[in-house]
């Protein structure tokens, strides 16, 4: 239906385009006539003159019409400054219209004007003027709103199954979100095996969760799988700054589902509309308040109709009003979480079947060093990667390609450009070798995955973890070896170079972030004890109402004061314990990341325990083994590659796109 619509429009458009041009050109030549005609200023002269003149051959060529019972002469004259227009006015006379059609000098009949034609004359200009316009605005609107008269129906889109069909196939990590909207489907498809037992299926259904973590592809999928007629429409399309427009749309909406029962209707982005109307002082009564109710409305009230199912997605569920949730509207909130360890690792495969993988390539393992991002991340992930190993010619996209593109979208691009002095350079060495080593020596500290000095972002260098699995709750003796790693580098500072700089400010306020967590939210701290503690802050306008909460008194606030500063000062007191008792190999890690520049976790461990990096093949003769195993493999699909492309076989027989270069010398 909507390829017909489409195929219409495009018919129809040229023709719109033409009729606009000619009323253009149209306009052009009358104002070109007109101001031709009234460019040359007539001289006016007498009936009994003009007699003369033509008696005197003076007037060789003349014109006359009649026009609202006058006639009118018109013509040129020789004068002494060349020749000169008249014009000549003169009451209707029959004996003058003989005299002048006897006479030579006035060519052609004297011919009478009606009024219509006067009318016709004047009319004319102003039809074209006014068409003119009509077409400029009503095409304007018809993009801008699609017309003056449809600004409150409703821009739901209907979607088709065969264009762009997502499946639940294409759709992982959220598991348990997918077989609760499958459950769904299932009713849409036999709504009897649910009303068997007096059961009805849910009104509506919220998808709350992070950015990127799949809501809107989810509901594509829904759309995919389901056969009911599917509508999608954005939060931000219902309001207007006209009144009561986006309450119209709302109503237009419902009743496009009615028609189409049963159906799905996909509102993404719902806090756009369905905000609180009790934020603020007193509330208000505006656009966006009048459209939540109409959609209040017509979910549960005393005019609602089974069949429709209502979909909607949103980051924001604390911003969304108490009666939108209620059951009866929105029965239902499923949270689509990002991705666990399994959930990633079934997200990289199915975009990496867009691109072309080499054969090795470990998703499983680039997915245990991609913990917190979402299936946004990761879809970007692999993308860059692809880039990556376009940009260095590659026939493949390789393990390292996918590293690089982490450590890209995770920390920032590489930036070689930053010319650093050799004397900061070498205190951002010792500043990530001292994260790196107390990172390394403690117990429950992640595992060091790779040092560099390298600029990403805005850091100067970048000490980076790779957790072996992922943790949804961290301990106290894991939090507290974060902060004693966190101080590493303000510590090492200390110690080498007997001053401290500004580079450990991004160190310092994670630190106190966790330590005031540990404090006041987590309760680890003996001395306060188990209890929470909320921030002394204002809130406005983000929720409810306009208040300043404090939860605990200033003494109280003066304790955890103290308890966060003496929790911090052990943390930086044990880390210049451990750096100063390896100082030996600060100093020898700090001296290879100025040679190398990035170190991996394996040569961080060598360097503690043996002062050097090991070759690999000391370290793990097996997987150097494995390592030339795959450098030989890729060196042979390389020459394949290259002899393929100089004999001409591209797989079909077919020749090459471009000439085989000329082998004879220029």
């Amino acid at each position: 239906m909507s390829d017909e619509n489409d195929s219409e429009d495009s018919g129809k458009m040229p023709v719109r385009g033409l009729a606009i041009w000619l009323m253009i050109l149209a306009m052009v030549v009358l104002v070109y006539a007109l101001v031709a005609n009234t460019t040359e200023v007539a001289k006016p002269l007498e009936l009994s003159e003009f007699r003369t003149l033509i008696a005197d051959g003076t007037i060789e060529k003349a014109s006359a019409v009649e026009k609202r019972g006058n006639i009118i002469i018109t013509g040129k004259m020789a004068d002494e400054g060349g020749d000169v227009a008249f014009q000549v006015r003169a009451l209707k006379n029959d004996d003058l219209i003989k005299e002048l059609q006897d006479n030579e000098a006035v060519t052609g009949p004297v011919l009478a004007e009606t009024f219509m034609q006067d009318f016709l004359i004047g009319l004319v200009p102003i039809l074209i003027v006014l068409g003119l316009l009509y077409f400029l605005f009503m095409r304007q609107m018809r993009s801008a709103g699609k017309g003056a008269m449809s600004f409150g129906k409703s821009r739901a889109k209907m979607l088709t199954r065969n264009k762009n069909k997502v499946t639940f196939k294409d759709v992982a990590g959220v598991e348990e979100a997918s077989e609760e909207m499958q459950e769904i489907i299932d009713f849409l498809r036999d709504p009897k095996k649910f009303q068997r037992l007096g059961g009805s299926i849910p009104k509506g259904v919220l998808l709350v969760g992070p950015p990127g973590t799949g809501k809107t592809l989810l509901a594509k999928a829904i759309s995919g799988e389901a056969d009911v007629p599917f509508f999608s429409i954005s939060g931000s399309d219902f309001v207007e700054m006209f009144v009561g427009v986006g309450a119209s749309r709302v109503r237009d909406m419902f009743e496009q589902g009615r028609k189409n029962a049963p159906c799905i209707i996909f509102i993404d982005e719902i806090d756009a509309v369905g905000r609180s109307r009790f934020s603020g002082i007193g509330g208000g009564h505006d656009e966006r308040e009048q459209t939540l109710n109409a959609l209040l409305v017509e979910m549960d009230g005393f005019d609602t109709q089974e069949g429709i199912i209502i979909i909607a997605a949103t980051n924001r569920p604390d911003v969304l009003d108490n009666a939108l949730l209620r059951p009866g509207r929105f029965d239902r909130q499923i949270h689509v979480d990002l991705p666990g360890l399994e959930g990633r690792t079934a997200i990289l495969k199915i975009h990496g079947k867009k691109v072309k993988l080499a054969a090795n390539v470990d998703l499983s393992k680039v997915a245990r060093g991609t913990p917190g991002f979402s299936g946004a991340d990761l879809a970007n992930l692999i993308n860059e990667g692809a880039l990556l190993a376009a940009r260095r010619n590659a026939k493949s996209v390789r393990q390292r390609d996918l590293e690089a593109a982490r450590d890209k979208v995770a920390f920032g691009v590489e930036r070689r450009s930053r010319i650093i002095d050799p004397k900061q350079q070498k205190v951002t060495a010792y500043h990530e070798a001292g994260h790196a080593i107390i990172m390394a020596l403690q117990e429950h500290s992640e595992p060091v995955h790779k040092v560099t000095i390298i600029p990403r972002g805005q850091s100067l260098g970048s000490t980076m973890q790779l957790p072996e699995k992922d943790q949804y709750t961290q301990g106290k003796k894991q939090l507290e070896a974060m902060l004693v790693a966190y101080m590493g580098g303000r510590a090492a500072e200390e110690i080498v170079f007997d001053d401290i700089t500004t580079g450990a400010s991004s160190d310092i306020k994670q630190s106190t972030r966790i330590a005031r967590a540990m404090v006041c939210q987590f309760g680890m701290d003996p001395e306060v004890g188990p209890q929470a503690f909320g921030e002394n802050e204002e809130h406005l306008f983000l929720g409810r109402e306009v208040s300043r909460s404090q939860s605990h008194s200033e003494k109280t606030a003066q304790l955890i004061d103290e308890r966060v500063h003496l929790m911090l000062q052990g943390s930086y007191d044990k880390a210049m314990e451990i750096l100063t008792a390896n100082r030996r190999a600060l100093d020898t890690m700090a001296r290879i990341l100025l040679e190398q520049e990035t170190i991996t976790g394996d040569d961080v461990d060598d360097i503690i325990r043996y002062d050097r990096i090991r070759p690999i093949s000391e370290r793990d003769p097996e997987k150097a083994a494995e390592l030339e195993r795959m450098a030989a493999a890729e060196a042979e699909e390389e020459r394949l590659a290259k002899e393929k492309e100089e004999q001409g076989l591209f797989g079909d027989d077919s020749p090459p796109p471009y000439p085989p270069p000329d082998p004879s010398p220029a």
